[in-house]
């Protein structure tokens, strides 16, 4: 284990540029760039199939089957954490994780000296438990939001040691797990508010060029209410 990286949580908190509030539709927070957008908005134009695949993440995320209570925890609290989820509405990632772990499901490939997904995962939960209590707290969920925040930092550096760490290259789990958060964020309509995504095109497809530098929005696109540039503004907070 390694000492704090002092990166603060006002320095890592989900809305540094101020976002306005949701006034249409739900996303984490009820805070985004696109204020009056909502996709679900859109359901009629999609087949009956894909609607109710949809409609069914919001109104119908899965019991947690694979993990136990006390790994289930951690686990949650590290989920919204790295998702930048610090108050309700929340995307419940950990469901949506939990459930393809326990279906078994996989993304075809792993890596040689990371032992399976379902492994890493129990792993993650144990060591983000042990490093709290290092860090003098009952568990990562208890740890106050700063400790939580160094233990992450610590993690996406593989810059942790020691324990369960050893049993695993530090690095690629992060970049493992990681995967598995991004695909349950972004999978989520409430996300899919967030960054202004149409859902699926099947059958309405789409019309325009897809360039809104000549100006071939589609007619049911919404304007940002933010102007900066995430790939720029990351780095310059520090968050990288």
């Amino acid at each position: 284990m390694s000492g704090p990286r002092h990166l603060s949580p006002d320095v890592a908190q989900p809305d540094p540029h101020a976002l306005p509030r949701q006034r249409k539709g739900t996303t984490p927070q009820m805070v985004g760039r696109y204020p009056d957008y909502d996709v679900l908005a859109e359901t009629g134009h999609w087949d009956a199939l894909t609607r109710g695949v949809v409609l069914d993440r919001v109104e119908n995320p899965p019991d947690i089957r694979f993990f136990n209570a006390t790994e289930a925890h951690a686990l949650k609290a590290f989920c919204d954490l790295v998702t930048a989820q610090n108050a309700d509405p929340r995307i419940p990632g950990l469901a949506y994780i939990d459930e393809k772990l326990y279906d078994g499901t996989r993304d075809g490939w792993q890596f040689f000296d990371v032992p399976d997904d379902d492994v890493v995962w129990r792993r993650l939960a144990q060591g983000l438990d042990d490093e709290g209590r290092e860090r003098d707290a009952e568990g990562f969920a208890e740890a106050p939001l700063q400790v939580q925040i160094d233990i992450v930092h610590d993690f996406s550096k593989a810059d942790l040691h020691g324990g369960v760490w050893n049993t695993m290259n530090v690095g690629r789990a992060f970049s493992v797990v990681m995967r598995y958060v991004s695909q349950a964020f972004y999978s989520h309509p409430w996300a899919w508010n967030e960054i202004g995504f149409g859902g699926p095109a099947y059958p309405r497809g789409y019309a325009a060029f897809g360039s809104p530098h000549v100006g071939e929005e589609e007619h049911w696109e919404e304007k940002e209410a933010v102007d900066f540039d995430p790939a720029r503004d990351v780095p310059q907070r520090g968050l990288d």
